[in-house]
């Protein structure tokens, strides 16, 4: 062990020596042949820890800091601890921490303003105690302020107890001591890596590299841009993508070093303790410019100095207050930047050449700093044996994680009963939010350092492979432990706020464990698993959803398919019968799973992660009475029963299906606008026989037909239809629809009206009225921006489109999905241009796809578009002076947008409009919104997939035809190989004969 600086008080444990102050590097002849696992420095004492869990202490001890009665100037070994395995010490000013290697934590020295966390009124202590109010848990880092400490536990709780003058404890404005350890409820769920604690602030440091800190920030030692002292946790947003691994304090200072080897260093520095060649304070974490040529991996700061290692080089640095030798330079001078601390260093490398002069070399194997004083531990590099790594040590104990090392320990213990400390451990792990957030981390290209509202640093395949891992049957005892764990401490203690994004991970890992889809499981844990998502605040559920949003499809359907399966296995319950005393917390349990549905629903519509069909719960149909629930949820709307509040609200409001549209199936849909249709048929009928029957009575009632009825001629269908339509009031629109064409006798049950709706729409769509364009290369129509005919024409086709469907009649309308996402109030997009002009869609397609910068040569486009008008070109811009905007890298998808906002929006407004009038008259209402445009397009036009050897054998036959007479056969097989607009051909002409 070296040592040097500060050495009045016995502090650098060198014996009887003359001199105060120590300039350069000594060997301590006390620690030849031992070896230093920690040492703790504290203002005028040093406590050191050896490999066989030995303490030893040296320097002042007025307050009882030592923790013995023994020599001060020599290390001189505590007694008191000899019981027990020390792992981990910590100093503050005048007190000592101590951590055993079963998670316990003894405290010694000044006691006044409770920094020991010990009962009692005692100025100081001179014995080591155990700090009982910690014995049940189990602790794996100690830290010292001057005047508080800070402790983390292996479930990732952080305590924190002593002096609070400056917020130091991060407990809030309430306390200005703690004589006794209390969590810090603001930091829990959060997975830690470290703790910290300067002078009077702290730190803790995340797995992923985030800090937040809080105490004194007079000289701007917190990193927050500000000098305001800080009473909670707050997070130093600027090193959050900085990789940090490690974070020291000094008295009023910080440094930050990073896992490339950069050293922040920020707060005061007035003795040129922060590095960067001033004396000036930095309220902002700034990189050591001096050290960036160098690979650093260990940083210690003392009371106004700090220390860097740089293991290529072999090399210790210090900068900072230097008047008592503690920066090992040989001199008392300050440093203002890094400067090689004096000796004789030698990097490891079984290249590097060990002088053979009768000078003394050493590597450095790790450095510490504390007080005025600085200790490194070394190794001869010809006789020993070198450290693994020299960056920075990993703690002694990590918080639990799981893991695979974790998992193969369990499964080597038998079926049965667990032994204690392996039941503690998976209780602790699957207990503990921090645990989980800590596990499964993507550690590949250190990804998990870019966690983010955007990015949740996760590895979900490890997540999924460790859980099927450990969740196994031949292992049903190690599956009861986690359950209850999970159904008993963790999910009832999920907060609705959370600190950070880092304490938001479980939410995407704990789906994938096989509990969570256990039918078993479903009321203890996928429900009020629910319940936590769904009581998540606005800013956390967001962060979530954006999570949700990136995840592979199959694993984003996995949490999907969790859900609906808890709402198949609630309505199955119902179905048997729910007993009236749970029918309270049955409907609370029914609304949890929709809700989350709900929400996982709208994050796929930003982004489609899975296809919308994915949501739909083929099991409703026979499960509940949708036409009954359509009813129920009727008669909601109208008395203003609001199911979107929370979740509290909820718990008498019954449940009805149709608030949650997107679980219904195409057929279940076509259900409900079917009741709907034949509800309001109803009331039209029974209106008009009121009025027919008040007629009788008194005169000023007109008698009116309970039908719509259309008569028309066949050589004028279109006149026809326009003349009695333009005359029918809005209500005679929800009346059944009767044909009738003039001169001939057959009665309307269906066929009559199905031939109309051919005939009239084939006629509308006839080039000679230019209300369309045809497109030959996608055989699709839109809207004419060049017809000459009236609106009104426009408004009768979406009449005859909403009539069709309330009508429960199929048309022929050969129009692009886009039509039906405007119907339905959806924007259409790049995919719609795509269907309807292929080779423009392409076109704009490798516009975007286009790699090079060079997009105004290579395409010469700006923003306006060329239209045929009559023969001959015109140019339309699609935003203000677009003719003088060229398109570019940067604006490319604006000019993709702008194109297609003007092909489906901007050029056929007026003609839209009236259509969307006209179908909306007709079929407009709260139903039509629960359809996705492809769902409204297969009710209108029907669906296209045919199975035509279903067709074959449904078919029947008259006369002396039967299925297998030798024509028919002929038939069938001339029919199966034509090809398939052939075949719908023939089916058309079907309908027309």
């Amino acid at each position: 062990m070296l040592c040097w600086g500060n050495a009045s008080f016995g502090q650098l444990g060198l014996g009887g020596i003359d001199e105060e102050i120590v300039l350069e590097p000594r060997k301590s002849d006390f620690f030849l042949n031992k070896k230093v696992r920690d040492v703790g420095c504290g203002l005028r004492h040093t406590v050191f820890v050896l490999d066989d869990g030995t303490v030893y202490t040296c320097g002042c001890n007025d307050l009882g800091q030592l923790g013995h009665e023994k020599a001060r100037k020599r290390p001189e070994h505590v007694g008191a601890l000899d019981a027990q395995n020390i792992v981990a010490v910590s100093c503050g000013e005048a007190h000592t921490l101590a951590l055993n290697d079963k998670g316990q934590v003894y405290a010694w020295g000044l006691a006044t303003d409770g920094q020991l966390g010990l009962p009692g009124t005692e100025e100081c202590i001179r014995v080591p105690r155990n700090i009982k109010s910690l014995s049940e848990i189990q602790i794996v880092q100690v830290a010292c302020g001057y005047y508080h400490s800070l402790a983390l536990s292996k479930g990732s709780e952080v305590f924190s107890w002593g002096q609070n003058k400056y917020g130091q404890l991060g407990l809030g404005y309430e306390y200005k001591k703690q004589n006794s350890p209390h969590v810090i409820k603001s930091l829990l769920g959060i997975p830690f890596a470290q703790i910290a604690a300067g002078g009077a602030h702290s730190f803790v440091l995340t797995l992923s590299g985030a800090i937040f800190g809080w105490g004194r920030n007079k000289f701007g030692q917190l990193g927050l841009n500000d000098d305001n002292d800080r009473y909670v946790p707050t997070l130093l947003k600027s090193l959050r993508t900085q990789k940090v691994v490690h974070i020291c304090c000094g008295e009023d200072h910080t440094a930050a070093l990073t896992k490339e080897g950069g050293v922040f260093t920020f707060g005061a520095g007035g003795y040129g303790q922060l590095g960067h060649n001033s004396t000036s304070h930095e309220i902002n974490p700034r990189k050591v410019f001096e050290l960036m040529g160098s690979v650093v991996t260990q940083i210690t700061c003392g009371r106004q100095h700090t220390t860097a290692f740089v293991p290529s080089s072999g090399r210790i640095y210090s900068f900072g207050l230097g008047g008592n030798g503690q920066l090992g330079t040989g001199t008392t001078s300050n440093r203002k930047s890094p400067f090689t601390v004096k000796g004789n260093w030698l990097p490891y490398s079984t290249q590097c050449l060990i002088p053979t002069d009768s000078e003394q070399y050493y590597c450095v194997k790790r450095i510490f700093s504390g007080g005025d004083q600085s200790f490194a531990h070394y190794f001869y590099p010809q006789n020993m044996v070198p450290p693994d790594d020299f960056r920075y040590p990993d703690v002694l104990k990590q918080i639990w994680t799981v893991n695979e090392t974790f998992i193969q320990r369990l499964l080597t213990f038998p079926s049965g009963r667990l032994p204690v400390e392996i039941a503690n451990e998976i209780d602790g792990t699957f207990s503990s939010a921090g645990c989980l957030n800590g596990s499964f981390l993507a550690l590949s290209n250190d990804d998990h350092y870019k966690t983010s509202s955007r990015f949740s640093g996760v590895d979900m395949n490890a997540a999924r492979l460790l859980f099927h891992k450990l969740i196994q049957p031949d292992h049903a005892h190690i599956s009861q432990q986690v359950a209850a764990s999970l159904e008993k401490n963790l999910i009832p203690k999920l907060s609705s706020s959370l600190p950070d994004v880092e304490a938001l991970r479980l939410y995407l890992t704990l789906p994938e464990c096989p509990l969570m889809s256990d039918a078993n499981n479903f009321t203890t844990l996928a429900i009020p698993f629910g319940t936590a998502i769904l009581n998540l605040e606005k800013a956390p559920l967001k962060v979530l959803e954006n999570w949700w949003s990136v995840l592979e499809p199959p694993l984003f359907l996995k949490i999907v398919e969790l859900y609906k399966d808890v709402v198949v296995h609630l309505l199955k319950l119902y179905k048997i019968g729910i007993p009236p005393s749970e029918r309270r917390i049955f409907t609370n349990f029914l609304h949890t799973a929709f809700r989350v549905l709900e929400i996982l629903h709208r994050v796929n519509e930003r982004g489609q992660v899975i296809q919308y069909d994915r949501f739909y719960i083929h099991e409703i149909q026979d499960l509940i009475d949708i036409r009954n629930d359509y009813v129920n949820w009727v008669q909601q709307q109208v008395f203003g029963m609001d199911v979107n509040h929370g979740l509290s609200e909820l718990t008498d409001t019954p449940v009805t299906i149709c608030t949650y549209p997107f679980v219904f199936d195409a057929q279940a849909k076509t259900t409900l606008l079917q009741t709907d249709a034949i509800i309001q048929m109803q009331m039209a009928v029974d209106q008009a026989h009121r009025q027919n029957l008040s007629s009788l009575f008194l005169p000023v009632f007109e008698s009116v037909n309970p039908c719509l009825i259309l008569m028309v001629r066949r050589d004028n269908i279109v006149g026809d239809a326009v003349e009695v339509l333009r005359k029918t009031k809005n209500v005679d629109y929800k009346k059944p629809l009767k044909v009738i064409f003039v001169g001939e006798e057959a009665v309307d049950a269906g066929g009559v009206r199905k031939e109309f709706f051919l005939l009239i729409m084939r006629e509308l769509l006839d080039p000679k009225y230019g209300m369309f364009r045809y497109y030959e290369e996608s055989r699709l129509i839109w809207f004419s921006d060049k017809t000459f005919e009236d609106s009104d024409l426009f408004h009768l086709i979406g009449v005859v489109c909403g009539l069709a469907i309330y009508n429960f009649t199929i048309v022929d309308l050969h129009f692009p999905l886009a039509l039906y996402k405007k119907l339905l109030n959806k924007k259409p997009s790049l995919d719609d241009l795509k269907e309807l002009m292929p080779d423009v869609g392409r076109g704009m397609q490798q516009l975007l796809d286009y790699p090079e910068d060079d997009i105004e040569e290579a395409f010469c486009l700006n923003f306006t578009i060329t239209v045929e008008n009559f023969g001959t070109t015109e140019i339309k811009e699609l935003v203000p002076n677009g003719a003088d905007i060229p398109v570019i890298k940067q604006n490319r998808q604006d000019f993709v947008d702008a194109y297609v906002d003007y092909i489906f929006n901007k050029s056929v407004a007026s003609l839209f409009s009236a259509f969307h009038a006209g179908f909306h008259k007709v079929c407009g209402g709260k139903v039509l919104q629960l359809f996705q445009p492809s769902e409204l397009q297969a009710m209108v036009i029907g669906n296209t997939n045919y199975d035509w050897k279903e067709l074959e054998k449904n078919t029947e036959y008259k006369g002396e035809y039967w299925a297998d007479h030798s024509t028919i056969k002929i038939f069938w097989e001339v029919f199966h190989e034509l090809p398939l607009e052939k075949k719908k051909q023939f089916l058309c002409g079907i309908v027309e004969l």
